[in-house]
């Protein structure tokens, strides 16, 4: 399929390594320009320039972080006008609610459902005047089927949720599509963090603790981040500008139920 991407200009949040970098990855190969940022400079580069061998296209790295006013500003300097911006934000840490304060619930907030949406706020308009944009923000299948111990992630990432789904109706017409997708278990650093504290209670092994959640899943097996990201690819494509503030899981068919 021809997405008719090419000639695209993206903004991919957090793409040195795991989903943010298999999107930016599956775009260029489509033929996007992408500007990625994220807070390791090393880490960011190295991606930045496996993006352009693999690919050719135009890639900008932006080191920073992404949930300051800082990082932000230079993220939208470098591409002040994408036609598709990508959300993503590492999770905050799991735990027990207990011991949340809250500066931890407020860094939360601002990493998982304030700064997207003042990215959001800052390419939208753009995107309205040149009648095209795609916005897919990357959140968790816990939105819909909720995880105990990453309670900072399900409050942050459900407040962006709802705010989405108000905004995205509102811009349509416009053709601009937004959409989120809810990652399950991917084969990523984030899902060794947040099975490190479930092996720490079960007395198992991290390793082990993954082989049981990919068992759990009907697919029987945790997600290839590059399904991910060719998952994201179509959200930005010419073709999805009828798919509206949808919530598209990619769990391998865990969240059970007949209709999302």
């Amino acid at each position: 399929m021809d997405t008719g991407l090419s000639g695209r200009r993206a903004l991919v949040c957090a793409a040195s390594k795991g989903l943010g970098r298999a999107c930016a990855m599956a775009l260029a190969r489509e033929g996007v320009a992408v500007t990625i940022t994220a807070r390791t400079a090393e880490a960011l580069e190295k991606t930045a320039a496996e993006i352009r061998a693999e690919t050719g296209v135009a890639v900008t790295a932006v080191a920073g972080d992404i949930t300051t006013e800082a990082g932000r500003a230079a993220a939208l300097a470098a591409c002040p006008d994408p036609d598709i911006l990508v959300n993503n934000a590492g999770g905050p840490p799991p735990g027990d609610f207990r011991d949340w304060d809250r500066d931890a619930w407020l860094r939360a907030l601002d990493a998982n459902m304030l700064t997207p949406i003042f990215l959001i706020k800052s390419v939208v308009d753009g995107m309205i005047a040149r009648k095209f944009g795609r916005i897919v923000n990357i959140t968790s299948a816990s939105v819909k089927s909720p995880i105990p111990n990453i309670g900072l992630s399900n409050g942050a990432r459900a407040g962006l949720t709802g705010f989405v789904g108000g905004l995205a109706r509102q811009v349509a017409r416009h053709n601009v599509a937004i959409n989120n997708l809810l990652p399950g278990p991917f084969a990523t650093d984030r899902l060794a963090i947040t099975m490190a504290s479930a092996a720490k209670a079960s007395g198992r092994t991290v390793e082990q603790e993954i082989a049981e959640r990919a068992k759990a899943a009907p697919a029987g097996r945790v997600g290839d981040p590059a399904e991910f990201g060719a998952a994201c690819a179509f959200l930005c494509s010419a073709h999805s500008g009828f798919i509206v503030g949808q919530n598209l899981v990619l769990d391998g068919g865990a969240f059970n139920a007949t209709m999302g």
